[in-house]
């Protein structure tokens, strides 16, 4: 079997290449949605649509496990899939099946504290205020103030919704342009809690190409939780606690894309760090 990747662009080839290189063995398939990229500004529906619709597709490339590694996704979409749509596709099927986000591993990573720990002690290096960089969707679901204060209400959290980063670097903007509307964002979250940030989160895969101008916008030292790390750790971690889950043994790799045309800017192999091979899949439809 394989384990499936599915983003709404190229942003998650991040989260993938942190995968491989922590599941070298392993067998991956990616899938990124490109002719509907990007998901951020979409409503609700169309994303829980196209989400299903690509894990769909991977689990018939025959994946048993998917991540999605796209924050909106996991946002707008996991939840619904995992209550309403995994359960019949498991019976359909007659084998487990799954799909994981990258919210949780995320706010592990920014709390210093596991899902799983309940009744354990207050790590350290608790941050007393969270700053959130992402999409509109992602900051308008909530997800992370929801989720920090069922696991740790002393923190607070800053979310800053930036609607037009995600759609600038898929279109290959300019750093100076890219520059600007990350220190505009970062000076909003500062000015909103008052001072900076004790961490922040770059809450779109997209924006872990451009990490170090938030690096640059934020004040000297603010650390950066860096969602690729953390995910495969928490996937590693998970395949041990599942052995129903063949990742695979050979290695493999495949690349599948909704639109060929969209890849032309090199921005995957900026992402990927050398050249990949895509194959055209099916356009996915919410």
């Amino acid at each position: 079997m394989a384990i499936g990747v599915f983003d709404s662009g190229v942003g998650g080839l991040s989260i993938h290449r942190a995968l491989v290189a922590r599941l070298p063995e392993a067998d991956f398939v990616y899938l990124g949605d490109q002719a509907n990229a990007p998901y951020g500004g979409r409503d609700g529906e169309a994303i829980v649509g196209l989400t299903r619709d690509g894990c769909a597709r991977l689990f018939a490339e025959g994946c048993d496990l998917i991540v999605l590694a796209c924050n909106t996704a996991s946002a707008i979409a996991l939840r619904r899939l995992q209550q309403s749509w995994l359960p019949a596709v498991r019976r359909t099927r007659g084998r487990p099946a799954n799909v994981l986000g990258i919210i949780v591993p995320t706010i592990e990573a920014a709390t210093g504290r596991r899902w799983r720990d309940e009744g354990c002690a207050v790590a350290a290096a608790l941050p007393s205020t969270l700053g959130i960089f992402a999409t509109r969707a992602t900051v308008a679901s909530r997800v992370f103030e929801i989720e920090i204060a069922k696991r740790r209400p002393e923190v607070a959290v800053f979310s800053e919704a930036c609607p037009d980063l995600a759609r600038m670097i898929e279109a290959g903007a300019d750093r100076g342009a890219l520059a600007a509307v990350v220190r505009r964002h970062v000076d909003a979250l500062v000015a909103r809690i008052g001072g900076p940030p004790d961490r922040a989160v770059l809450g779109c895969t997209h924006y872990e190409i451009v990490a170090e101008l938030f690096h640059a916008a934020l004040p000297p030292g603010t650390p950066l939780i860096h969602q690729p790390s953390a995910t495969a750790t928490a996937l590693a971690d998970y395949l041990a606690a599942h052995p129903e889950y063949d990742p695979g043994t050979v290695g493999s790799r495949r690349f599948l894309t909704t639109d060929p045309a969209a890849l032309r800017n090199g921005l995957a192999e900026a992402f990927w760090g050398g050249p990949l091979p895509f194959e055209p899949s099916v356009v996915l439809t919410a």
